[in-house]
């Protein structure tokens, strides 16, 4: 592994603003996580008014983006307050928030958004713009759960399932190095494997539990060897709920991370039933890496 690609250079950290109490918290997130990285901090509100035009006559449309543009201008003045030495770029596009916090991403920088929007759905259920931006997610998408400021655990999660997620494993990594905090990389074996299933294997569950040991151990030796510096906890259980398993230790951690999967069968962004089960659930904030996005990384 070449020890170069751990350490990249400083991106962009990208966060939705609507007003609401979710993107508060997430704000206030992404502000800390820029000055961890030493990054700029976008700050994007989509006023929407592409789509509004023809329903709204002008006045509306420029009291929108006038309150959106206010919107921004409080924040970023809050923000500087608490870390003056944090860059902030406001960003008022006239599209939907998810394709401005996407734009405003680039390649390579990683999207916060908040656990709700303004709507008026259940407080777990996860908001229509981050639906958007973790379904369709190119580069690092987190979701911000939890409070404002919440009790530090100590520890960055990461959720492991194969060697394919090595690049996931990497970032944590990298997250862990920021907070200077011990990594845990956790594989969960799902307990539900079928009856008919486990008798096409020769050794039966036997064979089964080698093979979850070795893709643990395997992933944890790759990143103590690219990672010298940081403590690697690795950690494997059984489980009959594989989300039900990563949603209890998000308890115990101040940020969850995990690889993203599309189900197969279907057209056009989706999520995994695991992952979209963390940003609705966890207890801490989830950042999502893309399984083919630059945040994924090489296997090799």
């Amino acid at each position: 592994m070449d020890g170069t690609a751990s350490r990249p250079g400083p991106s962009r950290v990208v966060v939705g603003v609507d007003g609401s109490p979710s993107a508060r918290t997430a704000v206030t997130w992404a502000a800390a996580e820029a000055a961890l990285r030493g990054s700029t901090l976008f700050l994007v509100h989509g006023a929407d008014t592409d789509t509004q035009t023809p329903f709204l006559c002008r006045a509306e449309v420029v009291r929108s983006r006038q309150e959106g543009k206010e919107l921004l201008d409080r924040t970023a003045e809050a923000i500087t307050a608490r870390h003056p030495e944090l860059t902030v770029v406001t960003e008022l596009t006239d599209g939907r928030a998810a394709d401005g916090l996407r734009g405003a991403a680039a390649l390579t920088g990683t999207i916060v958004v908040g656990h709700r929007g303004l709507g008026g759905f259940p407080s777990l259920l996860l908001g229509s713009v981050g639906l958007q931006v973790a379904a369709g997610a190119t580069t690092p998408v987190v979701v911000v759960r939890g409070t404002a400021e919440p009790v530090e655990a100590g520890v960055v999660l990461a959720a492991v399932r194969d060697e394919t997620d090595v690049g996931c494993a990497r970032a944590e990594a990298r997250e862990a190095l920021l907070r200077k905090v011990p990594l845990r990389l956790l594989h969960i074996r799902s307990a539900g494997l079928s009856a008919r299933s486990r008798a096409a294997l020769p050794h039966g569950d036997d064979e089964i539990a080698r093979d979850h040991v070795r893709v643990l151990s395997s992933l944890s030796e790759r990143v103590r060897e690219e990672f010298p510096g940081l403590t690697v906890h690795a950690d494997g259980q059984k489980g009959r709920s594989v989300p039900g398993a990563l949603v209890d230790a998000s308890h115990y951690a101040d940020l969850l991370v995990v690889g993203g999967r599309r189900s197969p069968g279907y057209l056009g962004p989706t999520l995994g039933r695991t992952t979209l089960s963390l940003l609705q659930h966890a207890h801490c904030p989830v950042e999502l890496i893309p399984r083919q996005g630059p945040g994924h990384g090489s296997t090799s």
